[in-house]
């Protein structure tokens, strides 16, 4: 097996995740190449796609919402995510295990202790009736019809088990953060079609495509499911197979080209919960061990960022009117004024109106 270093695997994710180069494909299209994006905070899909899109605008995400060619949902490792429609369809089922083992979490199970799971389930749908319902009216019902308990968490608990998607402008650009009106509806109403599972030999497949090569681990690690080494077994005649730095096997789409490990790398800023940072269990090949301390601190947080020369250098953040830049190592005065103006360029997209820099982010001790 061919034997495959950190830069080589760098400019393979880089490239498949267009960060090599902007594309001219559609939102859709680069939504469904990359399976899915993450989308705790609705505004940061929308700066993910400008990284990744030539001329990408607000309104051509926020038009696939409104016209149901996009949903947002729960979905990968039982997280928040921007999908389209038609892969919703088809990947919920597959990844309902891993939100059902979410929906069994303590949290969950000490609220509906003693409830029948598919009564529950059945009981949220029927207060639904197929509309589109504010998440704490939801709780208010099945708190009603469950007098003691929780309904917020109750309403959750729903959501894990049953495939709701939210409404557009839950997902819009719009306010940073969290939004505190959620609305949901039941996935099969809203798109107009039933679910249809599709196999994990295609998941795999299209995971592949936007993050390979990969080792099973890594797999796990961004769709959340689990003992897929038998799956990946039975695949292996029509996988392309290497090694990375440590030896560790790594496997790919027969017919995926890998860029020349030398190929430049520009400046990109990568919006927080980027699944290029998240989509492997081993993420040396775009973050050092150090760095992954400062972006990803715990309590479920994944900072923005800079690649420079394809890795992690820095986070970014906004606040009021200001871009703020925080090197996590000094850059040669190319590399910062490469960085400098693709902050100027995202400026407006964001709404800043001027870029500085902050000093840099302290490493939490364990």
């Amino acid at each position: 097996m061919t034997a495959l270093s950190n830069r080589a695997l760098n400019r393979a994710l880089l490239g498949r995740q267009f960060l090599l180069a902007r594309t001219d494909h559609t939102p859709l299209e680069v939504i469904g190449r990359l399976v899915a994006l993450q989308a705790q905070e609705p505004n940061w899909p929308y700066v993910g796609l400008w990284s990744r899109i030539h001329g990408f605008t607000h309104s051509q995400l926020t038009t696939l919402l409104q016209d149901r060619k996009v949903v947002r949902s729960g979905l990968l490792r039982s997280t928040q995510h921007l999908a389209a429609a038609d892969d919703f369809r088809r990947l919920r089922p597959l990844l309902q295990p891993v939100l059902d083992r979410t929906a069994r979490s303590a949290y969950f199970a000490r609220n509906s202790a003693g409830l029948d799971t598919a009564s529950l389930v059945a009981t949220g749908l029927e207060l639904l009736a197929g509309a589109m319902t504010p998440r704490k009216e939801l709780a208010r019902r099945l708190a009603e019809r469950h007098p003691g308990r929780d309904g917020r968490i109750l309403a959750g608990e729903v959501e894990l088990r049953a495939p709701l998607v939210h409404s557009p402008a839950t997902g819009t650009w719009g306010s940073w953060g969290t939004r505190s009106a959620v609305s949901v509806t039941p996935a099969e109403t809203w798109l107009g079609r039933p679910m249809a599972p599709v196999a994990a030999k295609d998941l795999i497949r299209r995971y592949l495509a936007a993050f390979g090569p990969a080792g099973t681990m890594d797999v796990q690690a961004w769709s959340g499911l689990t003992r897929l080494g038998e799956i990946v077994s039975d695949m292996r005649a029509e996988l392309r197979h290497y090694h990375d730095p440590d030896g560790r096997e790594l496997i790919d789409l027969a017919d995926a080209e890998l860029p020349d490990p030398d190929t430049p790398a520009p400046v990109r800023l990568l919006p927080a919960f980027d699944n290029a940072l998240l989509g492997h269990a081993d993420r040396t090949r775009i973050i050092s061990h150090e760095d992954r301390k400062r972006v990803m601190p715990g309590q479920a947080q994944v900072r923005p960022t800079f690649l420079v020369d394809g890795r992690v250098h820095g986070s970014w953040s906004l606040e009021g009117d200001t871009l703020r830049l925080t090197q996590f190592r000094p850059l040669s005065a190319i590399d910062r004024v490469a960085l400098e103006q693709e902050a100027e360029r995202l400026l407006p997209f964001v709404g800043g109106e001027s870029v500085s820099y902050s000093s840099p982010i302290a490493i939490r001790s364990s």
